[in-house]
């Protein structure tokens, strides 16, 4: 993280997100706090909690992406949970503690890749001898002439040089158990409760060598790593380093009511309270303390307002982040500057059944033109409005391509867009004479 000032968190989110500038410049500030939070003494350290953010914008403008990227960034936990899933502890549904613990399952799958691929090296020895024995007895008549150890030793050259990849095995591996879910969201494995007592059951089945090598390089890795320690390290990472997005968040603001489902409204924001304030989570990897996870709020907030919020939760969201609508000029920007541009998509797609598009400065306008109307005259779905209309745009191509050989060059310019779109821009010039 030390190598990212906000300028340059703020460049790296420039490459995948249009404008929104003043959202960039929050959640920069917020990653770099962080950084300068874990190089200050312990005693203050633990006196300085991040400084949760909420944006307000319509759908589609970039809010989640904001937060995904940023915690790619950075490499660390982030879970994406909406508002409107949770229920107020004493009713049927998922409780807010789950996303603590959701949390802290991303950042043990983290913690494990990191530490599997560390490991993978000393490893390796241990699984290609395993499977060398199953793949052995298939190769022995392309090595007739060679003894034990010669074939063992051509046939783990093979195995190790992936010409044997798609050849089809039998292999014996550990059958998986599976966890039962408790009320409240908690879940438990009964095989890992008895620890060892029980034997585990293995399960022969017909794999790929390719997948008998990934499935025992799991197993090797899993002896190699120690599990408490893991554990630790997730939980510290998720405590320290942890990002949850609350979308939705204006769906449980009651707009002043006290009656009928605000009241369940209500009880949510009353239990995200104490998770957003800092307290204990219990979870099966061990307890973790939610007061240094940054956690960023999100909605359209269209009927209700922040305002709308109980006031305790609106204080633990001191940092309030407008997101602007989308204009024809960040539709153009949108569909040719990012690194995953919408038309660099389309583009490579259709390249795979040899159509090269070509798409002409006008055409790209025009299409930012008719995706602002259509965000303007009919619901304003942001930057998703570009999917549906390149959809509708594309279909002719899309469903004709993969019947030549050869490369073929298709132009796309103004006139290819009126002529596809035009029932579209019909219903658009219709939406001017109705009152």
């Amino acid at each position: 993280m030390e190598q990212f000032t906000p300028k340059q968190i703020v460049k790296e989110l420039d490459r995948y997100i249009i404008g929104q500038d003043a959202a960039k410049k929050a959640v920069a500030i917020a990653l770099r706090n962080r950084y300068r939070r874990s190089q200050l003494p312990q005693a203050l350290r633990d006196e300085i909690t991040p400084k949760n953010i909420i944006m307000q914008g319509p759908t589609g403008v970039g809010k989640t992406e904001i937060a995904r990227r940023l915690a790619k960034i950075v490499n660390a936990p982030f879970v994406k949970v909406e508002a409107t899933k949770f229920t107020e502890v004493g009713y049927v549904g998922r409780d807010v503690e789950s996303m603590v613990r959701d949390l802290v399952e991303v950042s043990v799958r983290m913690v494990r890749d990191e530490r599997s691929h560390a490991v993978e090296a000393t490893a390796r020895p241990a699984v290609l001898a395993q499977l060398t024995k199953v793949v052995a007895p298939h190769r022995k008549s392309a090595y007739p002439d060679l003894g034990e150890k010669e074939l063992f030793d051509a046939v783990a050259k093979e195995i190790a040089s992936g010409s044997l990849d798609d050849l089809k095995v039998e292999i014996s591996l550990p059958e998986k158990t599976k966890s039962q879910q408790l009320p409240g969201g908690m879940e438990i494995n009964i095989m890992d409760m008895m620890g060892g007592l029980l034997p585990k059951r293995n399960k022969v089945k017909k794999v790929t060598v390719a997948q008998a090598y990934r499935a025992l390089m799991e197993l090797e890795c899993e002896k190699l790593i120690d599990p408490d320690a893991l554990n630790a390290e997730a939980i510290r990472r998720a405590e320290n380093e942890g990002i949850i997005f609350i979308d939705e968040m204006d769906k449980i603001a009651a707009k002043g009511n006290t009656s009928g489902p605000d009241v369940s409204r209500e009880g949510v924001q009353r239990d995200i309270l104490p998770i957003v304030e800092g307290c204990t989570v219990n979870t099966k990897y061990g307890p973790i303390k939610t007061d240094y996870i940054l956690f960023i709020a999100a909605g359209a907030f269209h009927i209700a307002a922040v305002s709308d919020l109980i006031p305790e939760l609106q204080g633990r969201f001191p940092i309030g982040v407008k997101l602007d609508s989308l204009t024809a000029k960040d539709f153009v920007r949108i569909l040719t500057e990012p690194d995953n541009a919408i038309l660099m998509q389309y583009t490579e797609l259709l390249k795979v059944d040899n159509v090269s598009l070509k798409f002409t400065d006008a055409a790209i306008a025009k299409l930012a033109a008719v995706a602002e109307a259509e965000n303007e005259n009919s619901e304003n779905i942001g930057a998703r409005r570009l999917h549906t209309i390149m959809e509708t745009l594309l279909d002719d191509i899309s469903f004709n391509a993969g019947n030549v050989d050869q490369m073929v060059e298709v132009i796309v310019d103004e006139e290819y867009v009126l002529s596809h779109l035009d029932k579209t821009i019909r219903t658009l010039n219709l939406h001017k004479y109705i009152l």
